[in-house]
C-alpha cells in the first residue's frame, strides 16, 4: 500500500506539479487482500527507481543470496527467507521490485551512455549498483511472467533466476494457483538453494531434500503445457 502512496504522490507531482512534464503515469495493481507491511525508512527513491531493498538477511547465517518479490509474492518471500535461514543456513536479503521496466529504461540509458563515451570511466546501472553486495544467487519472484523479471538480466550482477506464472493455470485458490506455477515458497527455497549449488555452495542433496520437504512434483510437466 506504501507503495502505491509513494507512486500516486510522484506521479501527481510530475504531471502537475511546478514544473510538469509531459508525461503520463499507470499503476498495474492486485485485487488480492493481505496485511500490508510496514514501510521501510527511506525508501522513497528505490520505489521510483523500481528496486529497494525491504528486508536484510538475517543475521547469524554465512551463505547469502537474494529474492526480488512484486506485490504479494512478498509473503512467499518472507516465507522463503525464513525457511532458508531456518533449515539450511542460508541467509537471503529481501528486495521489492515496483518496476522492472524503469530498471530496464535506465540500465538502457547507462549502455547507451558508455557506449558513446568510450573514453569516459563507464558508469553502472542502478540494478548493478543495488545488487552488487548480494554475494550469491538472486531468485526474483512474482505473479508475472518470467519475461518481466527477465528484462533486467544480463545487468543482475552473479546467478539469476526468475520465477514467473508462464502457463494457463486453473485452481480454486491463489495458493493451489501459486503451487501450480512454482512461484510458491516452496519453490522460491528450492531456487535459491540450486543457485548455491551451481555455484558450489552447497550439495545437490541439500536441492534434493528441499524438493522432498515441500512436496515438490519434480517430474510434473512444465506449466506452460499443462
Amino acid at each position: 500500500a506504501y507503495e502505491t502512496a509513494v507512486i500516486v504522490e510522484h506521479g501527481l507531482r510530475e504531471m502537475y506539479g511546478p514544473e510538469a512534464k509531459d508525461v503520463f503515469y499507470y499503476l498495474t495493481l492486485y485485487n488480492e487482500n493481505y496485511p500490508m507491511p510496514p514501510k521501510p525508512a527511506g525508501v522513497e527513491a528505490g520505489i521510483i527507481a523500481g528496486l529497494y531493498n525491504w528486508a536484510p538477511a538475517p543475521e547469524g547465517v554465512a551463505r547469502r543470496g537474494a529474492v526480488l518479490f512484486s506485490g504479494p509474492a512478498q509473503r512467499a518471500a518472507r516465507q522463503a527467507q525464513a525457511d532458508l535461514a531456518a533449515h539450511y543456513g542460508v541467509g537471503v536479503e529481501l528486495w521489492s521490485a515496483t518496476s522492472y521496466k524503469a530498471l530496464r529504461e535506465e540500465a538502457l540509458e547507462v549502455e547507451r551512455w558508455n557506449r558513446l563515451h568510450p573514453a569516459e570511466p563507464p558508469r553502472l546501472p542502478f540494478v548493478t549498483r543495488s545488487l552488487g553486495e548480494v554475494g550469491g544467487p538472486i531468485v526474483a519472484v512474482s505473479d508475472y511472467l518470467k519475461a518481466v523479471p527477465d528484462q533486467i538480466g544480463r545487468w543482475v550482477p552473479g546467478r539469476f533466476l526468475p520465477l514467473g506464472t508462464d502457463g494457463y493455470g486453473r485452481s480454486d485458490t491463489r495458493e493451489a494457483l501459486r503451487r501450480f506455477f512454482e512461484v510458491d515458497a516452496g519453490h522460491v527455497v528450492v531456487a535459491v538453494l540450486a543457485g548455491l549449488a551451481a555455484d558450489g555452495a552447497v550439495a545437490p542433496e541439500v536441492v534434493a531434500e528441499a524438493i522432498t520437504r515441500y512436496q515438490i512434483d519434480a517430474d510434473a510437466a512444465d506449466p506452460r503445457w499443462r
